[in-house]
């Protein structure tokens, strides 16, 4: 879909609103900006990178960079399209899946419209719909660190035109049981759409409640689901995402998407990645495992987790998060970023089991908990 005219003047136009209400991103890029020579612990990244497969796919691919992606795209659709049993008209191809929820921000939030979202949970599409003029609600997760649906939908009127929905949930890594999300789509306005973020579902899928809105979807038009490249098949740094939905919707979202928002080799590894079934059932059984092991070392220190179904673990540390993240980087490891209002948790993304041994290591030398 091209650019157009159109959409380039209203992106400048979001621009200039981000700059008035000086909308940045900060807290998600300091994670990033120097990591050289660090434990990396605070992404949510794939420690262990893409399978074999897609590593030979990734050199196979590199002599094709001249050229641009048209029909390596089209072969990445179908090849998403035959993965969840779904048309090609129901996909959009983004550049991660947090090109979908840009994308969502600027087709159905504007000024005098209403987003709801979790809190805490991930901010990009908050973020996106401030750019863009929108209130944004926020409402606390339950005591469970499940979405509020009930208090959510207490916030709907007539000027909500989005709710997201994490799940499982970012920072948290808990899961919003299926059941209670069904429900909830049930009671909405037909005018309010429901972005559902399934970025980290492969470490979910097979846990109790739980289901997929791809694999199992609903017959409602205003339902938008993503997912990433990112986490389970290791390929972050090539930004590859998609959102599945309703062919109407997915006409509701072209005209703002990138042209050309793929490029050849992630299109190539894409294609090689989602058909490598075998690499991502190893995959997830190996977070599972390294999940496994973080908490039997919590539990051994007497510390409390929320349980995980993801690729990370929000740890209770029982003082300041900020504090512990200062201390931690300053012998070397990188942990998640504040997540208000948890003041006293920190986010941990597991990593290989030498770093993850550092990391206890590092937590030991700390010691008792300090202001």
């Amino acid at each position: 879909m091209a650019f157009s005219r159109r959409t380039f003047l209203q992106s400048t136009a979001a621009a200039a609103t981000a700059a008035a209400l000086n909308v940045s991103f900060p807290r998600l890029l300091e994670a990033r900006a120097t990591r050289k020579g660090f434990i990396i612990l605070n992404s949510n990244e794939n420690a262990y990178g893409p399978s074999a497969r897609v590593m030979q796919a990734m050199r196979d691919a590199l002599p094709f960079c001249n050229r641009y992606p048209d029909s390596q795209r089209d072969d990445f659709l179908l090849s998403i399209a035959q993965l969840h049993h779904v048309s090609t008209q129901q996909l959009i191809l983004g550049h991660g899946s947090g090109e979908i929820l840009r994308i969502a921000a600027e087709a159905f939030t504007s000024p005098g419209k209403k987003i709801i979202t979790a809190s805490p949970t991930f901010e990009l599409m908050g973020i996106y719909a401030k750019i863009r003029g929108a209130e944004v609600v926020s409402v606390p997760l339950t005591s469970s660190y499940a979405h509020d649906l009930d208090a959510m939908l207490a916030k709907v009127d007539a000027n909500t035109t989005l709710v997201y929905l994490c799940n499982p949930n970012n920072p948290t890594a808990s899961i919003t049981p299926r059941a209670d999300i069904e429900t909830f789509l049930g009671k909405l306005p037909p005018h309010t759409y429901v972005l559902l973020d399934e970025a980290y579902h492969e470490f979910a899928a097979g846990a109790p409640g739980y289901r997929s809105f791809i694999e199992d979807p609903v017959r409602i038009d205003h339902v938008i689901v993503t997912r990433t490249l990112s986490k389970v098949y290791g390929l972050a740094g090539l930004r590859v995402g998609y959102g599945f939905t309703a062919p109407q919707t997915i006409k509701l979202l072209e005209p703002y998407q990138l042209f050309d928002n793929a490029n050849m080799v992630a299109m190539r590894c894409g294609t090689v990645a989602v058909n490598d079934r075998e690499g991502v059932t190893k995959a997830a059984a190996r977070n599972a495992a390294d999940r496994a092991e973080f908490l039997r070392q919590a539990q051994a220190r007497n510390l409390r987790v929320i349980p995980s179904y993801a690729n990370f673990v929000m740890l209770d540390a029982g003082r300041p998060a900020h504090a512990l993240i200062v201390a931690f980087k300053q012998r070397n490891v990188l942990i998640g970023r504040p997540f208000p209002p948890m003041d006293n948790f920190v986010r941990i993304s597991l990593g290989l089991p030498d770093e993850m041994q550092s990391f206890w290591s590092t937590w030991d030398q700390i010691g008792k908990p300090f202001a």
